[in-house]
This record gives structure tokens, sequence and C-alpha cells, in this order.
């Protein structure tokens, strides 16, 4: 990222000193009525070129730069500096002195930005390790938060570049009065230059004095592994089952699986069993491994420890060790395997590997390999913390453990919060207890460390305090219950760990979409591409994806089409929490106080209804996110001077979420905000206008206007900004103007919705090659869409929803060449196309038939009155849902060819529903193939995978 900020920053200058020059230099002459001083200044400039700073040049650059703030002083100074009459002449080698300094500062960027990287690359080196001593080490830790002040410094400059080049792109496609109004702004990139230079020359002061002090800590180099150490943990296979509560169904499920008989296929068979740290997945094991029956049934037990290495010659050396006593450390590979081979060879064997983090298939292929020589009906345990490792170890059975009930809770921590029959003594501090366990969430490990904490202490106050106060705050010497989640953490690559950790800015127990936060990671710079054909919405998903294997997230519900739904467990909220605490502020009180000024992200979680300028604001200089969280029912206003105060003061903002706050007027300085990804103004619905300087945000990615129903204009400057990828919009317009939104050539998300009046999109809306999803819902005045819309080559999710004078007939008013590119044209490659309340449609048009027929994967029809005829050749199609659609009478007439279709859905459409009966139904024959099977909400076929 270093690297490419330097090239397109070199690239940047070479053609900003281009541009002034050959291109602007004759114009800017012709102005000099409306920029007399200046151009006088610039003049002077020219005449020594850029590339030749004599003194007269470095002086007059001087001068320009200062030009903007001191107005026309400058220009009588000038001419008496140049005249020799001036008393400070005889300083004038002092002045060139200081003006050579300051444009070293700015045509040196280059070499102060390669010096910056060549020492953050030093300090990166020793990272790894600093991270894993900071815990042990108070010194360490607040060093390492110097070095992030100074990195969150170092992105914001790298940052300005790449607004400035974005900048830039605007501008060349400008008239030239436009151009000469930025050149003599403080935009300038002369001026630009300088201002850089100062930043990073003072950002590598700071960076060199961090990257001194790093040799007081004794760093190693290190660089990332899977094979983190995190907690020396080696478990063993004993337990009493009477210190065991409230996992009896477990142990008898994992029962039935492992006694189950084999079916043949493979000798050895694994289980896995799977759940977040502390949840009691080693003591599940023990219960079942000391069972008397599986003693019975396994003529050999074993019982390894994998923790972090995954090692094959360690893991075979313990192994043998356990099934026969002898520990043969000095041998080979090969004498190691022959061995094993042989102690294995006859027996059915039960080999526990407890706590295994490998994920690496290679590794595990090898060692199973090792393992395959024995008696049919052999079972390896596998406990983990990862669906992926139980996906790589080919388990035939992933038994996912839940956390215990608060009942069961409860009866743990009675056992070691009080001695035996001492609670009975104590019924206050029984029912305070009960609070206590909540906060545990099923989690064993926590309720035993909370127990643990207050045992033999019968002080109500102290009971008190560990009920109001958060786990991660809580003071335990060998803070056991994040020390235990944390492992999880240390095995994530860094990437991963910092997506993890800023989730820890949303409250407990908050409902994520994936959607929703890919956007807010984007949009604070921590979602990287590896290359240009990356795609960061792409890599995004990939994160979530891992974070759900490894048990980071829970309640995880598909929504179909790859959007997810998904909460954090609060106990892995308190790690993020605890490592966040430093970086993010959730704000609860309008009178709250914090002293703190290092935050970098806020999020309000209010109870009052207004909120005004909080004091502590002041303190603050760089913050990256503001967002507001609301709860359903509540009503939330921000005041108009704390909307500015937001706006002038917080200038790197990279996210600025004020979703639902009864905005009247959006702040007319917004474009001050130039670093902006996202901005949501949702559901303020009493904003009219937006401020013509919002279309000055050339860096934002995100912009939601969803729900912004007085909305009366989005103009078609619009289309300057050149970064977006998604626009979700609600207007009273009539039609979206040309030369607008079909210029935003990064558009890949595109929602109209609730336009009560719009009743034709803009023309040239085919010229949107990257949009990927569109979505019209609630536009009842909607009459067609645009013809161009076939030419949305990228375009794969289309819904179009309760438009009820939509046609989708393109042909209707176009001539015969129209006619025949429709019947000519491919189309978008369609993935998903839902069609909901479009009474016009009586069927679908040629030119949407032709988008479904190589790509369609999912159908959804339904409240379409007048719908007669569902499309045929849909060779892909995997759903197809259909409800409330009286006139339809018959399925595609060739559904029995559609062998990918694994799901019908039908409901509320009776000629169709009696036709597709399976006692005496028509069509029947034709979908008994289909896996899943649905009528009118009753399940007639459900096949598993």
């Amino acid at each position: 990222m270093l690297r490419v900020a330097i090239n397109r920053f070199n690239t940047h200058v070479q053609n900003a000193r281009s541009q002034v020059i050959g291109t602007a230099a004759p114009k800017l002459y012709q102005s000099s009525r409306q920029f007399p001083e200046s151009l006088r200044y610039y003049g002077f400039c020219l005449e020594n070129g850029p590339y030749n700073v004599s003194f007269s040049f470095v002086e007059a650059t001087f001068l320009v730069i200062n030009a903007h703030k001191h107005g026309r002083v400058l220009q009588g100074l000038f001419y008496y500096l140049c005249s020799g009459n001036s008393p400070v002449n005889k300083n004038l080698a002092y002045q060139k002195k200081q003006v050579e300094k300051e444009v070293s500062l700015g045509w040196g960027v280059k070499n102060n930005v390669q010096e910056l990287v060549g020492t953050l690359t030093t300090i990166k080196a020793v990272l790894l390790d600093a991270e894993e001593k900071q815990t042990q080490n108070e010194k360490l830790r607040v060093w390492l938060e110097k070095l992030k002040e100074v990195c969150y410094d170092v992105e914001d400059v790298l940052d300005e570049i790449e607004v400035k080049d974005l900048c830039k792109q605007v501008l060349n496609g400008q008239s030239i009065s436009r151009k000469v109004c930025h050149f003599f702004s403080s935009s300038n990139p002369i001026i630009f230059c300088f201002k850089l230079g100062h930043k990073i020359e003072e950002i590598n002061k700071r960076l060199t004095k961090i990257a001194v002090e790093k040799d007081d800590f004794n760093l190693t180099e290190k660089t990332y592994s899977n094979n983190i150490l995190g907690w020396e943990r080696e478990t063993h296979s004993f337990v009493r089952a009477s210190d065991v509560i409230g996992r009896d169904k477990d142990k008898d499920e994992v029962m039935k699986i492992l006694l189950c008989p084999s079916d043949g296929h493979e000798n050895v068979s694994v289980i896995s069993i799977v759940g977040i740290g502390g949840l009691g997945k080693t003591t599940l094991a023990k219960l079942v491994y000391n069972d008397e029956k599986v003693s019975d049934y396994f003529k050999l037990k074993m019982w390894i420890c994998v923790s972090d290495e995954f090692s094959l010659k360690m893991l075979l050396i313990d192994i043998i060790n356990f099934a026969i006593g002898q520990k043969y450390n000095h041998m080979s590979m090969d004498q190691l395997q022959s061995i094993l081979r042989d102690i294995i060879r006859d027996k059915k064997y039960l080999l526990v590997l407890d706590d295994v983090w490998n994920e690496n298939y290679e590794l595990w292929f090898d060692l199973r390999n090792l393992l395959m020589e024995c008696v049919s009906g052999s079972k390896i345990i596998v406990t983990t913390r990862s669906d992926r490792v139980a996906s790589i170890m080919g388990s035939i059975s992933t038994y996912k453990l839940k956390g215990l009930s608060l009942n069961q809770c409860l009866s743990v921590f009675v056992k070691y919060a009080f001695k035996e029959g001492q609670e009975k003594q104590h019924p206050n501090l029984i029912e305070i207890g009960k609070e206590i366990v909540k906060k545990c969430k099923g989690v064993p490990l926590a309720v035993r460390a909370l127990g643990s904490l207050l045992y033999s202490s019968t002080f109500e106050q102290d009971w008190i305090n560990v009920r109001d106060t958060e786990i991660w705050k809580l003071d335990q010497k060998d803070n056991s219950i994040l020390h235990a989640l944390r492992i999880s953490y240390n095995h994530l690559s860094p990437p991963l760990k910092q997506c993890f950790v800023f989730c820890a800015i949303f409250p407990k127990d908050f409902t994520f979409s994936n959607t929703h936060l890919i956007k807010f990671w984007m949009a604070n710079g921590l979602l990287k591409a590896h290359n240009e054909n990356e795609d960061l919405e792409t890599i995004g998903m990939q994160y979530i994806k891992k974070l759900m294997w490894r048990s980071f997230f829970q309640d995880i519900q598909d929504l179909e089409n790859g959007v997810y739904s998904f909460k954090i467990h609060d106990l892995m909220h308190d790690v993020a929490t605890l490592l966040f605490q430093n970086e993010g502020l959730i704000v609860k009180r309008s009178n709250q106080i914090t002293a703190k000024t290092s935050y970098r992200h806020l999020l309000f979680h209010l109870d009052a209804s207004q909120v005004e300028a909080l004091s502590f604001l002041a303190n603050l200089d760089n913050l990256r996110s503001i967002t507001f969280f609301t709860r359903v029912g509540e009503n939330i206003t921000v005041s108009q001077s704390f909307l500015e105060l937001i706006v002038s003061r917080f200038q790197f903002l990279r996210l600025l979420n004020l979703r639902h706050l009864a905005i009247e007027a959006v702040p007319k300085r917004i474009g001050n905000l130039k670093h902006l990804r996202y901005l949501s103004l949702s559901f303020n619905s009493k904003i009219k206008k937006l401020p013509s300087s919002i279309y000055k945000l050339q860096s934002l990615q995100f912009l939601s206007l969803y729900g912004c129903e007085k909305l009366e204009e989005l103009s078609n400057d619009v289309k300057h900004l050149i970064s977006l990828r998604l626009l979700a919009l609600t207007t009273v317009q009539k039609h979206l103007p040309n030369n607008g939104i079909g210029c935003l050539n990064s558009l890949q998300f595109l929602v109209i919705h609730n336009c009560s009046k719009l009743k034709y999109l803009c023309e040239d809306f085919g010229h949107l090659r990257t949009l990927r999803r569109l979505l019209i819902s609630q536009c009842p005045s909607l009459i067609s869409l645009p013809r161009s819309i076939r030419s949305l080559s990228s375009l794969e999710d289309l819904r179009l929803i309760d438009c009820v004078r939509l046609n989708l007939d393109l042909s209707i008013g176009s001539d015969e060449q129209h006619n025949h590119e429709e019947l000519n044209s491919t189309g978008p490659p369609l993935r998903l196309l839902e069609i909901g309340n479009l009474p016009q449609v009586v069927k679908l048009p040629q030119w949407l038939l032709r988008c479904l027929t190589n790509t369609l994967q999912t159908l959804r029809i339904g409240n379409c009155s007048n719908l007669k005829a569902l499309p045929e050749s849909m060779q892909k199609l995997q759903a197809l849902r259909v409800w409330n659609c009286p006139e339809l009478s018959s399925l595609p007439k060739d559904i029995n060819h559609l062998i990918a279709l694994r799901e019908l859905i039908i409901k509320d459409c009776p000629k169709l529903t009696e036709r597709c009966k399976p006692e005496g139904g028509e069509d029947w024959p034709k979908i008994a193939h289909i896996q899943k099977i649905e009528l009118d909400g009753e399940v007639i076929k459900s096949t598993e995978n």
C-alpha cells in the first residue's frame, strides 16, 4: 500500500506540473483581472520554470504558497524585496536558506516517504513479537500504542495523496476556469506538496524515535504463522463425572455417533466437537473417553493434546508413548511410522486429538494415512474451535456444542462460589449470582472463573461489583476467561485481527449482516487487495467466512443470494472490546466525560432524545468513524451545531452514519470531509436538499439516501463521486437526469426505493458497466425501464418490487431498429431475478428471457395478478418460488429437464398448486426429482444433500 501510494504521488506531481505550465498558463494570464496579485507571483515562477530552482523561483514560490494566507500584503512585499531597497535585504541570505528549506521539503516528498517506509519496515519485523509480549509488559504496551498512533497518521498522509489524485481526475474533466480557481485555492498542488512535506518530516521524527525505543524490549523478528503460541495448555483424559454439570445429553449424543458401526468405506472415521473456547469441549470428550461402554468397545484408547503446533513427528512420538508407555524421541520418522502401524494393526482404537488448530490439509493427510491400517470401526474424536478444522479432517459428524442453560450455569456457579452448603445461608447473594451468570452466556469457563473470584466472600458489595462490571474490565490475576478466548484471536492473521477487533464498535447482541459489516471494514481501510483485479467485497466475504469457521460469529442465518446475518458471542465481544478500548469509545450518556484523546471511533448509544455537541469532542482531532445506534421505536435527534462541529473538526473521517436522526439540513461544509468513504443519511425524512459540496466527496464509496422521502433532487453533479460503489436513493424527482448516475463508473449496487413521483430513469443507464445489483421498489409512478438496461453487462441481481405501473416491454414506442437490437441482445448475465407486485406483467418480455437462459439460479415471482406463464430454458435454475399469482396455471414445460433445480415453493396459486400435488397432480411426475417441494406452506418433500 505504501509503495503504491508513493508511485501514485510521483505521477500526480509530474502531471500537476505539466498541466499548470503547459495548459493553464495561457488562460491564467487571460484571467489576470480576477487574480491580479497571485498571477504576478505565478508569472515570476514561470520565468524560471519548476525544474530550474533558482533563487528567484524559490522566493516567488514561497510567496505563492503563502499568498492564500496573506492576500494583498504580499504584492507590495514582493516588489519591495526584489528592489533591494528593503532594510531586510541584508538578511536575504538567511531568507534564502529558509525558503530553500521549504522548497526542499516540497520537492523532496518522495525521499521522505521512502525513508518513512524504511523505518516502518524495520519496526514491522518485530511487531508480532511485541504484540504477543505486551500483556506482560506495560511499557511495551504503551510503546505499541504510540506506534499505532503514528501509523494512523501515516495512513492519513498517504490517504491525502490518494484524495488529491481523485480530485485531479474530476478536475481534468472540468472547464479551464474551474482549473484556474483550483490552482489559486488552498488546494493548489504546489501548496499541497509543501504541506505534505512538513507532515512527513514531523512523522519521520516521531517514527525514528519509536524505532530507537524498540531496542529496549529485546524483540525478535517474526512472521505470521498459524502455529502461534498462545497459552501453555496440556490436557489429560481424567475427569470425575460427578463434577460435570449439564452435559449428560451431549454425552449421549456423541456416544451414539461413536458407537455406531462403521459404514465400511474406511476403517477410521472422525467425529469433531466444535465450539468457542471455554465451552467444555475437552470436558465432554473426557466424559465420553472414560465411559465404560467406550472402554469395552475399543481395545486401545489414546489421548493426545495437540494445541498449537501440529508436528507430525511429535504427534507420532506422543501417540506411541500413550499406547505403549515408551517415548522414542531420537528415532527417525520412518522408524516411528513403522512402530505406530504395528501397534494399531490388529486393534479397534479410539484416539482423541484435543484442541486442534491445524488448517493445513496436507499435514492431516500425512497423519491420517498412518492411522488407517487398523480394525474397522476405529474412531478419532477431535475437539476444535474451528469448523474449518472439522471440515479438513473429513469428519463424518460435527457436533456443535452449545452453552449451558441458565439453571445449569447457576449450579456450576454455586459450586465454585460457596463452600458446600453455604449458599443456603445467603439467599441475597444467590439472587445477585443469577444476574452474574447471565453475563457468561452459557460458557462454563466464565461461570467457574467468576464463581472462583467470589469464593468465600460473603460481602454483598463484592458481588454487586462483579455483577455491574464488564467481564473485560474485571481484575483477575490469571485473566482466565479472556485469556482462554484470546487464544482464538492470536491464531488469526493480522488483517483478520483488525477486522474482528473493529466489531467491538457495535453493541453486544447486535445483528450483523455481511454486506453491512464489509462496508464498514472497507470504509476504514481494513480490507487489502493483493492486486488490482481482486474485489474488496469478495475479500471481505472471505474474512467473514473464516471468522464463522473459527466460531467468532454465532446464530448464523443464510438469507439467500450471498447475504448472511449473525451475531458475536458476548464473551468474544469482550475480547474485542479489551483490544479496542483505546481506539473506540461508546457514548452512553449526554454528559459523558473522557480524558483520553486518542480515540478514532465513536459509537453513540444514548438514551437521550436530543444529542448536543459533547464537551470532550473538542479534545479529539483524528476521528475515523462516527455512528449512531438506535433501537426500533427510539427517536433520537442531533442538533445542527453538533453536525457542524463534525464536518468542521474531524477532517479525517472515513465513516459517518447519521441514520434515523431527524436531520433537517445537511451541513453545507460536508464537502470538507475529503477522506469520507461511507455516508448514511437514511431515514432522515425532513431533508429536502443536498448541499453542492457533497459532490466533492471523491473518496465516497457508499452513499445512502434511503428513506429521505422529501429529497427534491439528486443532481447530475453526482457524477463527480467517482469512487461510489453503492447508492441507495429515495427522491421526489419525476425523472433521473442524464449525465449523472449513468456516469458512475465504479457503481456496483443501486437501490431506488419509495420514489413516489419517479416516472423514468436516466437514458444513459446502460453506461453502468460495473453494476452488479439493481433493486427498484415502491415506485408506483414508474412507467418503464430505459432500453439501455440491456447493456448492463455485469448485472447479476435484478429485483423489481411494488411498481404497479411498470411495463417491462422495452419495445413499446421504439422503432424497428430498436426492436431488432432487442431480439439480438444477450442482455445482462442475471443470476437472481425477483418480480413482485407488477400487475402489468402477463409474461416476461423477450429481452429479459435472454438474460435468464444460461446464468439464472434463483427466480422469485409474487403478487403478479395477471401473470399467465413462467419462462423456460433456465438451465442453471436452482430455486423457483412463486406466490399469489392466481392466473398462473402451469410450470415451465421443460421443468423435468432442469436438473439443477433443488427447490420449488408455491403459495396461493390455486391452479398451479393443484397440478403439483403428489396425489393425482398432472405435473407431479415432472417435479418429483426436485429435492425440496413446498405447497401452500406444507413441505411435500425435503431431501438433505
